[in-house]
Protein backbone atom coordinates (compact mmCIF):
# COMPACT_ATOMS: atom_id res chain seq x y z
CA UNK A 1 0.00 0.00 0.00
CA UNK A 2 2.85 2.28 0.88
CA UNK A 3 4.46 1.63 -2.49
CA UNK A 4 1.22 2.50 -4.28
CA UNK A 5 0.92 5.79 -2.36
CA UNK A 6 4.45 6.78 -3.29
CA UNK A 7 3.77 5.94 -6.93
CA UNK A 8 0.62 8.09 -6.97
CA UNK A 9 2.50 10.96 -5.30
CA UNK A 10 5.25 10.73 -7.92
CA UNK A 11 2.67 10.92 -10.70
CA UNK A 12 1.07 14.00 -9.12
CA UNK A 13 4.43 15.78 -8.84
CA UNK A 14 5.33 14.85 -12.41
CA UNK A 15 2.05 16.19 -13.78
CA UNK A 16 2.36 19.33 -11.68
CA UNK A 17 5.90 20.07 -12.91
CA UNK A 18 4.96 19.30 -16.50
CA UNK A 19 1.98 21.65 -16.32
CA UNK A 20 4.18 24.48 -15.01
CA UNK A 21 6.59 24.02 -17.90
CA UNK A 22 3.81 24.03 -20.45
CA UNK A 23 2.47 27.28 -19.00
CA UNK A 24 5.88 28.86 -19.28
CA UNK A 25 6.18 27.68 -22.87
CA UNK A 26 2.84 29.26 -23.78
CA UNK A 27 4.07 32.75 -22.84
CA UNK A 28 4.00 34.77 -26.05
CA UNK A 29 5.80 38.04 -26.72
CA UNK A 30 3.91 41.29 -27.32
CA UNK A 31 2.72 42.14 -30.80
CA UNK A 32 4.61 44.50 -33.09
CA UNK A 33 3.65 48.17 -32.55
CA UNK A 34 2.66 50.37 -35.49
CA UNK A 35 4.80 53.39 -36.32
CA UNK A 36 2.85 56.65 -36.55
CA UNK A 37 5.26 59.60 -36.78
CA UNK A 38 7.59 60.46 -38.46
CA UNK A 39 6.10 58.70 -41.44
CA UNK A 40 8.41 56.87 -43.81
CA UNK A 41 10.51 59.03 -46.17
CA UNK A 42 9.40 62.26 -44.51
CA UNK A 43 11.73 65.17 -45.31
CA UNK A 44 12.51 68.62 -43.95
CA UNK A 45 11.01 68.16 -40.50
CA UNK A 46 12.08 70.02 -37.40
CA UNK A 47 15.09 68.54 -35.63
CA UNK A 48 13.12 68.24 -32.37
CA UNK A 49 11.13 65.12 -33.21
CA UNK A 50 8.30 63.58 -31.21
CA UNK A 51 8.27 59.90 -32.18
CA UNK A 52 4.84 58.26 -31.96
CA UNK A 53 3.65 54.66 -32.33
CA UNK A 54 0.53 52.57 -31.71
CA UNK A 55 0.15 50.33 -28.67
CA UNK A 56 1.25 46.73 -28.68
CA UNK A 57 -0.91 44.00 -27.13
CA UNK A 58 0.11 41.11 -24.89
CA UNK A 59 -1.81 37.81 -24.71
CA UNK A 60 -1.08 37.48 -20.99
CA UNK A 61 -1.95 41.12 -20.31
CA UNK A 62 1.53 41.75 -18.99
CA UNK A 63 2.74 45.33 -18.65
CA UNK A 64 4.55 46.54 -21.76
CA UNK A 65 7.52 48.83 -22.28
CA UNK A 66 8.75 50.06 -25.66
CA UNK A 67 12.30 50.32 -26.93
CA UNK A 68 12.93 53.11 -29.43
CA UNK A 69 16.06 52.95 -31.60
CA UNK A 70 17.20 55.90 -33.73
CA UNK A 71 20.24 55.59 -35.98
CA UNK A 72 21.95 57.20 -38.93
CA UNK A 73 22.11 53.92 -40.86
CA UNK A 74 19.42 51.36 -41.66
CA UNK A 75 21.45 48.55 -40.07
CA UNK A 76 21.32 50.45 -36.77
CA UNK A 77 25.04 50.06 -36.20
CA UNK A 78 25.42 53.79 -35.66
CA UNK A 79 22.73 54.33 -33.09
CA UNK A 80 22.14 57.85 -31.98
CA UNK A 81 19.88 56.76 -29.14
CA UNK A 82 18.24 53.68 -27.66
CA UNK A 83 15.54 54.50 -25.14
CA UNK A 84 12.79 52.61 -23.30
CA UNK A 85 9.47 54.05 -22.20
CA UNK A 86 6.01 52.90 -21.14
CA UNK A 87 4.47 55.73 -23.17
CA UNK A 88 3.49 55.72 -26.83
CA UNK A 89 5.74 58.64 -27.72
CA UNK A 90 9.23 59.97 -27.11
CA UNK A 91 10.66 63.39 -27.94
CA UNK A 92 14.29 63.67 -29.05
CA UNK A 93 16.46 66.55 -30.21
CA UNK A 94 18.54 65.53 -33.25
CA UNK A 95 21.06 67.18 -35.52
CA UNK A 96 19.87 69.28 -38.43
CA UNK A 97 20.35 68.26 -42.05
CA UNK A 98 20.70 64.49 -41.54
CA UNK A 99 18.95 61.28 -42.55
CA UNK A 100 17.75 59.13 -39.66
CA UNK A 101 16.18 55.69 -39.29
CA UNK A 102 13.91 54.64 -36.44
CA UNK A 103 12.16 51.51 -35.18
CA UNK A 104 10.35 50.27 -32.07
CA UNK A 105 9.83 46.94 -30.32
CA UNK A 106 7.72 45.91 -27.34
CA UNK A 107 8.94 44.08 -24.22
CA UNK A 108 6.60 42.64 -21.56
CA UNK A 109 7.14 42.43 -17.82
CA UNK A 110 8.33 38.82 -18.13
CA UNK A 111 11.07 40.02 -20.49
CA UNK A 112 9.46 38.52 -23.56
CA UNK A 113 10.57 40.67 -26.49
CA UNK A 114 8.50 41.22 -29.60
CA UNK A 115 9.89 41.78 -33.06
CA UNK A 116 11.02 45.19 -34.30
CA UNK A 117 8.84 47.24 -36.56
CA UNK A 118 10.08 47.98 -40.05
CA UNK A 119 12.60 50.82 -40.10
CA UNK A 120 11.29 54.22 -41.18
CA UNK A 121 13.54 56.99 -42.47
CA UNK A 122 13.25 60.77 -42.33
CA UNK A 123 15.36 63.86 -42.95
CA UNK A 124 15.75 66.82 -40.61
CA UNK A 125 15.76 70.28 -42.09
CA UNK A 126 19.03 72.16 -42.48
CA UNK A 127 19.72 75.27 -40.48
CA UNK A 128 18.20 78.06 -42.52
CA UNK A 129 20.53 81.00 -43.03
CA UNK A 130 18.77 84.11 -44.25
CA UNK A 131 20.85 87.01 -45.47
CA UNK A 132 19.32 90.20 -46.81
CA UNK A 133 21.15 92.28 -49.38
CA UNK A 134 22.18 95.76 -48.35
CA UNK A 135 19.88 98.53 -49.48
CA UNK A 136 20.91 100.70 -52.43
CA UNK A 137 23.20 103.46 -51.14
CA UNK A 138 22.02 107.07 -51.12
CA UNK A 139 24.19 110.02 -52.09
CA UNK A 140 25.21 112.70 -49.60
CA UNK A 141 27.99 114.73 -51.21
CA UNK A 142 28.56 116.16 -53.70
CA UNK A 143 24.92 116.87 -54.47
CA UNK A 144 23.81 115.03 -57.60
CA UNK A 145 24.48 117.02 -60.83
CA UNK A 146 26.19 119.77 -58.82
CA UNK A 147 29.29 121.80 -59.75
CA UNK A 148 32.26 122.12 -57.42
CA UNK A 149 34.92 124.76 -57.47
CA UNK A 150 37.83 123.12 -55.72
CA UNK A 151 40.27 120.56 -57.13
CA UNK A 152 39.24 118.04 -54.47
CA UNK A 153 36.01 116.87 -52.89
CA UNK A 154 34.66 114.31 -50.48
CA UNK A 155 32.43 111.60 -51.87
CA UNK A 156 30.01 110.45 -49.18
CA UNK A 157 26.92 108.28 -49.02
CA UNK A 158 24.72 106.35 -46.65
CA UNK A 159 24.00 102.63 -46.69
CA UNK A 160 21.77 100.43 -44.54
CA UNK A 161 21.65 96.67 -44.02
CA UNK A 162 18.57 94.90 -42.61
CA UNK A 163 20.76 92.33 -40.82
CA UNK A 164 22.95 95.04 -39.26
CA UNK A 165 26.01 93.53 -40.93
CA UNK A 166 29.25 95.49 -41.02
CA UNK A 167 29.38 96.94 -44.51
CA UNK A 168 32.34 97.49 -46.82
CA UNK A 169 32.43 99.70 -49.89
CA UNK A 170 34.11 99.76 -53.30
CA UNK A 171 34.14 103.09 -55.14
CA UNK A 172 34.24 103.51 -58.91
CA UNK A 173 35.09 106.92 -60.39
CA UNK A 174 35.83 108.16 -63.88
CA UNK A 175 34.84 110.38 -66.79
CA UNK A 176 32.85 107.70 -68.64
CA UNK A 177 29.32 106.61 -67.81
CA UNK A 178 29.39 104.18 -66.11
CA UNK A 179 32.90 104.48 -64.72
CA UNK A 180 35.07 101.37 -64.97
CA UNK A 181 37.97 102.28 -62.70
CA UNK A 182 37.82 101.12 -59.11
CA UNK A 183 39.52 103.81 -57.03
CA UNK A 184 38.91 102.29 -53.59
CA UNK A 185 38.24 98.81 -52.21
CA UNK A 186 36.78 97.53 -48.95
CA UNK A 187 36.31 100.90 -47.30
CA UNK A 188 34.85 100.59 -43.83
CA UNK A 189 33.57 104.16 -43.79
CA UNK A 190 31.09 105.68 -46.22
CA UNK A 191 33.42 108.39 -47.48
CA UNK A 192 36.21 108.76 -50.01
CA UNK A 193 38.48 111.77 -50.68
CA UNK A 194 39.04 112.68 -54.32
CA UNK A 195 41.81 115.05 -55.42
CA UNK A 196 43.48 116.39 -58.59
CA UNK A 197 40.17 116.99 -60.34
CA UNK A 198 40.42 118.55 -63.80
CA UNK A 199 38.61 121.82 -64.53
CA UNK A 200 35.63 121.66 -66.88
CA UNK A 201 35.31 117.90 -66.46
CA UNK A 202 32.24 115.88 -65.58
CA UNK A 203 32.84 112.94 -63.29
CA UNK A 204 30.73 109.85 -62.76
CA UNK A 205 30.86 107.62 -59.71
CA UNK A 206 29.04 104.83 -57.93
CA UNK A 207 29.43 102.64 -54.85
CA UNK A 208 29.25 98.87 -54.42
CA UNK A 209 28.03 97.84 -50.95
CA UNK A 210 29.11 94.47 -49.52
CA UNK A 211 27.84 92.83 -46.32
CA UNK A 212 30.64 90.26 -45.85
CA UNK A 213 28.24 87.33 -46.31
CA UNK A 214 28.20 87.31 -50.07
CA UNK A 215 25.52 89.98 -50.33
CA UNK A 216 26.44 92.74 -52.81
CA UNK A 217 24.42 95.74 -53.96
CA UNK A 218 25.53 98.04 -56.78
CA UNK A 219 24.45 101.64 -56.41
CA UNK A 220 23.24 103.93 -59.15
CA UNK A 221 25.63 106.17 -61.08
CA UNK A 222 25.97 109.71 -59.74
CA UNK A 223 27.76 112.69 -61.28
CA UNK A 224 29.27 116.07 -60.51
CA UNK A 225 31.22 118.62 -62.55
CA UNK A 226 34.48 120.34 -61.71
CA UNK A 227 34.18 124.02 -62.73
Amino acid sequence: MKKISLFILSLILLVSCSSGGDEEDTQTPPTIPGLVYPTNNLVCIDNVVEFKWNASSDAQNDAITYQLDVATDNAFTKNVVTSTTTMLSKSLSLEKGKFYYWRVKAIDSKNKTGEYTSAYTFFTENQGIVNHLPFIPEIKTPVLHSSISGSSTTLSWTAVDADNDNLLYDVYLGTSNPPTQKVASDLSTATYEVSSLSAGTKYYWYVVVKDGKGGTTIGQVWDFTKQ
